[in-house]
């Protein structure tokens, strides 16, 4: 590649310029160019560039939030430079409501923005997390195999219950398990704007903590004209996607309707391993001069075969699509409903405020044949057949999450000069959630048994956060800070699965202070560095099922983060680096229990160190290559490793490798576009080995993979249509067998992604 980018490089023509306030003059940072099929943000100054351009006429467009977009036509005859001057909005811009939330080009922090159009050339139907596979240190995984169905992530090593995920600045993450669940989401993706993705602390945010980054979703924004979009999809498994969406555009300058209907339906790769998935999306939206109220109601239900048990070791060399459960029915059921509503006041071109409403109810349960029980574990008495006393039978059961949640958020921006920006954010939410079993079936029971609830137990939780945020900029350099309170409590009650009584309570207060200072350079590049520290209380297995016998503890890391970035039209390189310092960090054992809640304990000194680099090149107008790579080291000091069954240490370690914790993720896409509308991409993602324990054994590790896609896509304007477009994608196109998840019970499991397979998919958008 380097030896070819001299030949590609040829510069041509190059247009600048640089994007400010048509009031004030005031220099408009972070706003964003796009040229044809380029696409450049403006830096500290509100300076942008393009070079390397062919001679002849361009669509140039300027958007920035709170501002009218711009568009003009140039025509390119040699090198130009152009001042453009926005106007304030006339009407409230849908970008406010997750701006308090958002890292800006003068942040002291490292993320990545992903684009809806960025979006739809992965979204075929795979998972949320999959769109998100060639970000920095991000690790995918799917317990079916083929990215439908339920799947996770990893960011830096850490899990899904340790990053922070909103939807328009409202929670998403499980109060109690602190997960987030895509599958319970369908589709989403096809209701998705823009997505920001933050690594390590990052800005403060509603919810939980983040200990590993947090994913920043806005779901539809404002569209002028009436569209319709049928999006299509098919692929390996007998997988299927079907998505239509509508929207009216803006009527009477003041309201706006869209609407999604989708539905997912796959085999899977793991046998069995079946997704049945729905879901819709409705928003409504009033846009006034200074006001806009927008409504979202959307919902997902599924119905997935279960394939969460691994496939063991012994066998999967021989057999590693097998999957333990044979029952018909054993599956996981579960939908849920989200209702949102939004204020946005901007009460003058320095005030605005923010305000969100919502409530997410869901219900669910998963069903399970098993053999051989005893019928006193569900309170159901022994059955007597003449002088035969029957204790132990076959039965179904179904194990249910019954929840509520609800809350508001808040957010008010004040910006009194132009070198001062302020933000006063918070949010205070609730949750209730009932657990709850039932047989619905025994080879030998009473029937007045059936159905009732063998075990009943509430999670009850209250979470409160307030935080101010300014930074403050001389000349070149940006001084920011961000000081958050989160005060929560907890309370779990009832009984469990095991028919233990549960009586546990908790109460934490949080405080998050985060500093940084942003230095710009020159007109393409800046330097950055922070300090934060962020808490995070235990979940509700921790509580449970503590490995140690004792409650579990409160986690706390400080976080620093230095790094430069550098962009033109042609070249765009982030690099970062990183040294999370964790007390009581509370890691994954990488064992289960005998219902398959995964067990973590509390380690008292842990860190993480690493570099991220994301980098971008252009090499000529229809070259492209996208690379990201993250080197880190991950220890725990020292920590003692228990079994879980008796409480008892079997043994201590120092120094060693925090589970699910690769050394090295890297990832590359190299792609060829024409003028023409066509596309050929190969994208790549290399994992090095990970261990499931913390002991360094190498007798339980993922072995390291490297997994290549091939995409090809065309579009193309064609009658009536204003877009048309074909896309396929191969992946795992050299049929690499790997597992990148897996447990420890007893023996290994693993949990095989498939082998080389492939989705096709047409989009028509009117």
């Amino acid at each position: 590649m380097c030896l070819l980018v001299p030949a590609f490089a040829m510069a041509q023509s190059t247009l600048s310029g640089q994007v400010q306030d048509a009031s004030t003059r005031q220099s408009l940072a972070g706003a964003t160019i796009v040229l044809g099929s380029r696409y450049a943000q403006t830096d500290g100054q509100g300076h942008f560039r393009f070079s390397n351009l062919k001679e002849g006429s361009y669509t140039l467009q300027v958007s920035y939030v709170g501002y009218e977009s711009y568009s003009t036509g140039v025509r390119l005859k040699g090198s130009q430079q152009l001042t453009i001057s926005l106007q304030h909005s006339s009407v409230a811009a849908d970008e406010v409501l997750v701006s308090a939330t958002r890292a800006t080009e003068n942040s002291a922090t490292t993320y990545k923005n992903l684009s809806r159009r960025d979006l739809e050339k992965t979204n075929q139907g795979r998972d949320l997390p999959y769109l998100l596979n060639q970000t920095p240190s991000l690790v995918v995984n799917s317990d079916a195999g083929a990215g439908v169905g339920y799947t996770g992530f990893r960011i830096r090593g850490s899990d899904a219950t340790r990053v922070n995920v909103t939807l328009n600045g409202i929670p998403l993450n499980n109060s109690e398990s602190q997960g987030s669940f895509f599958v319970n989401l369908p589709d989403f993706a096809s209701s998705v704007d823009n997505i920001q993705i933050q690594r390590g602390v990052g800005t403060s945010t509603n919810g939980a903590g983040a200990f590993g980054g947090s994913l920043n979703i806005q779901t539809i924004t404002r569209r002028d004209s009436a569209y319709a979009e049928l999006n299509n999809s098919y692929g390996s498994f007998d997988t299927w996607k079907n998505t239509v969406n509508v929207g009216t555009g803006l009527i009477n300058n003041k309201f706006t309707f869209d609407a999604r209907l989708s539905r997912i339906k796959s085999d899977g790769y793991i046998d069995k391993a079946s997704s049945d998935l729905k879901s819709y999306f409705l928003s409504g939206a009033f846009y006034g001069k200074k006001d806009m109220v927008r409504v979202n109601v959307f919902s997902g239900k599924e119905k997935t075969f279960q394939a969460w048990g691994g496939v063991p070791e012994s066998i999967i060399d021989t057999n590693r699509t097998y999957n333990y459960f044979t029952y018909d029915d054993q599956t996981d059921n579960y939908t849920q409903n989200h209702y949102q509503a939004f204020y946005t006041r901007t009460f003058s071109p320095k005030v605005s405020l923010s305000t969100g409403l919502h409530y997410t109810d869901g219900a669910g349960y998963y069903e399970e044949y098993e053999n051989d029980q005893e019928l006193s574990k569900y309170k159901i008495p022994p059955v007597v057949i003449g002088d035969s006393t029957i204790a132990i039978t076959d039965l179904i059961r179904r194990r249910w999450l019954d929840n509520d949640f609800y809350g508001l958020t808040f957010a008010l921006n004040y910006q009194p000069q132009s070198k001062l920006k302020t933000t006063l954010g918070g949010a205070w939410n609730k949750y209730d959630g009932d657990h709850f079993g039932e047989v619905i079936w025994a080879r030998v029971a009473s029937g007045s048994e059936i159905r009732h609830r063998y075990y009943q137990g509430n999670g009850l939780k209250t979470d409160f956060n307030i935080y101010g945020r300014a930074d403050y900029t001389l000349d070149k350099l940006v001084l920011y800070a961000d000081l958050q309170y989160r005060r929560l409590w907890y309370k779990i009650s009832g009984t469990h699965k095991t028919q233990a009584e549960l009586n546990i309570q908790d109460e934490f207060n949080f405080f998050n202070p985060k500093v940084g200072l942003t230095y710009h350079i020159d007109a393409s590049s800046l330097a950055y560095a922070s300090y934060s520290v962020a808490n995070k209380e235990p979940n509700r297995d921790d509580y449970i099922n503590s490995i140690t016998g004792q409650d579990p503890k409160r986690e706390n890391l400080q976080d620093i983060e230095a790094g430069y970035r550098y962009r033109n039209n042609r070249v765009n390189v982030g690099i970062n680096g990183y040294w999370m310092l964790y007390n009581d960090q509370l890691i994954l054992t990488g064992t289960i229990t005998d219902v398959g809640e995964a067990i973590r304990q509390n380690v008292d000194k842990s860190y993480r160190l690493g570099v991220e680099l994301d980098a971008g090149l252009q090499i000529s107008s229809e070259l492209s290559w996208r690379a990201t790579a993250a080197l880190s080291r991950n220890r725990i000091k020292s920590f003692t490793s228990y079994d879980y069954s008796s409480k008892t240490a079997l043994g201590s370690f120092e120094n060693t490798i925090i589970s699910f914790s690769p050394s090295f993720v890297g990832s590359s896409e190299l792609a060829y576009q024409s003028f023409g509308g066509a596309e050929i991409a190969l994208l790549s993602k290399y994992v090095s080995r990970q261990f499931m324990e913390n002991s360094s054994n190498r007798a339980h590790q993922l072995k390291a993979n490297f997994v290549n896609d091939v995409r090809l896509g065309y579009q193309t304007p064609l009658g009536p249509l204003r877009n048309m477009a074909i896309n396929l994608t191969v992946n795992n196109i050299f049929d690499e067998l790997y597992a990148n998840n897996g447990y420890i019970y007893g023996e290994n499991y693993y949990f095989p992604q498939a082998t080389r397979n492939f989705l096709l998919s047409l989009s028509l958008k009117f």
